[in-house]
């Protein structure tokens, strides 16, 4: 009777190793692609990091911080990450949430009185669910234009009165800047504490986060920081860091490395749950609302199954495996986040300039993943206890709390 019992287990040794030596190969296979996309496409530079198991197994700087300069990235190099701050944000929320700070359900008017929708309707029964998944039922990107037009925000708010939600709110998925925005004074007055502190005391320091920022003076005031590049008829050519989507933090507004990064993905993969807890894992990557928008991305349309969004991550269904995963973009820099619990495996890539580059090599990476078989689900435990340090990374002023009046 022990024999069966021993050959089970030997065959599922096997298929751990077969599976093993599968996903390095996978590894050393990107980290391939990577370079050879940077030379082809003309990339000034970028950087990507791979966590397996609870740990990096592959972190790297490739090409310069700005075209004709001699100055490469690093490890330490930071990037803007664009709307992978909406990660950020929610984590923070779902924080917030835990320390009974606010509840989901509560109304945006609570906090943001002076906000309207055109009907009393909407305007009485949004809440900050609605705009963290994505779900208020607007048009996508609602006044992003007057985010890119340098509007302050309490103007950009006051436009909201003319306009009503496509269909009940939490029934359709429109993706917002703004509005998703609108939880950084949920979150400053529940707390009574300025957004980029809490964020900073929270997660940044907490996880040694220690070239991580939020804002423009932020980003501007970090010397190991990558320029912006945007593609022209003579190729791509550096511009300045345009300062308009730092105004809405929550959604656009967070500055990091790629070492930086990793850790962050290691939080949300459970290895640091003094910080940041199961209980804020699945709050933020319960699927909310589903996406059938991102089933016809050019990147992702071949291996997507479906798509549903959670507070500030997407979800993604890959051949039935299960895939968290978030981009970013704005004017010369690229991000994209992505991790799954099932594979114990998650990817980072950051690019100084805006292009396609990104998601086809994170999206050819995680179908390759997905073909092979799967391994047992990992169960993460805390890794390490993290030192707490405010004194290194150079912080917007001022660091009052934000209000839209």
């Amino acid at each position: 009777m022990r024999l069966p019992s021993l050959v089970i287990l030997v065959f599922f040794l096997q298929t751990l190793g077969t599976f093993a030596s599968s996903i390095d190969a996978i590894v050393a296979s990107f980290k391939t692609d990577f370079r050879k996309q940077l030379v082809e496409n003309n990339i000034p530079g970028g950087a990507y990091a791979i966590i397996r198991d609870s740990q990096v197994i592959a972190m790297e700087g490739v090409g310069v911080r700005a075209l004709g300069s001699k100055e490469m990235v690093d490890k330490n190099t930071v990037f803007r990450l664009a709307s992978v701050s909406k990660t950020f944000a929610a984590g923070l929320a779902a924080q917030m949430v835990e320390e009974n700070k606010f509840s989901w359900n509560d109304k945006i008017i609570d906090y943001v009185p002076e906000f309207r929708f055109k009907s009393k309707k909407y305007s009485s029964n949004l809440t900050v669910d609605h705009i963290m998944s994505q779900s208020s039922s607007l048009v996508h990107n609602a006044y992003d234009n007057l985010i890119e037009a340098n509007y302050p925000m309490p103007k950009i708010i006051d436009k909201f009165k003319d306009i009503d939600p496509m269909c009940d709110l939490g029934k359709c998925y429109g993706y917002q800047n703004v509005l998703y925005s609108l939880i950084q004074p949920v979150i400053e007055r529940s707390a009574k504490s300025s957004y980029i502190d809490l964020m900073h005391n929270h997660i940044f320091d907490p996880l040694e986060m220690e070239r991580s920022s939020l804002g423009y003076e932020a980003f501007l005031e970090t010397p190991n920081h990558a320029a912006p590049h945007v593609l022209t008829r003579k190729g791509w050519v550096k511009t300045k860091v345009k300062p308009s989507y730092y105004n809405v933090l929550p959604a656009a507004g967070v500055n990091a490395s790629v070492e930086d990064m990793s850790k962050w993905m290691l939080a949300q993969m459970g290895s640091f749950p003094e910080t940041y807890s199961s209980d804020v894992i699945k709050m933020v990557t319960e699927k909310r609302i589903r996406t059938l928008k991102e089933m016809g991305k050019r990147s992702w349309r071949s291996v997507l199954k479906n798509a549903h969004y959670g507070y500030g991550w997407r979800i993604y269904d890959i051949g039935g495996g299960e895939l968290i995963y978030h981009g970013g973009s704005v004017a010369g820099f690229r991000s994209e986040v992505a991790y799954s619990m099932e594979k114990g495996l998650a990817l980072v890539i950051l690019l100084n300039a805006e292009t396609r580059m990104g998601s086809e090599l994170n999206s050819s990476f995680w179908s390759k993943v997905f073909k092979e078989k799967p391994q047992t689900k990992i169960t993460t435990n805390s890794q390490k206890k993290v030192k707490i340090n405010r004194s290194i990374v150079p912080r917007d002023k001022p660091a009052s709390i934000l209000t839209f009046k």
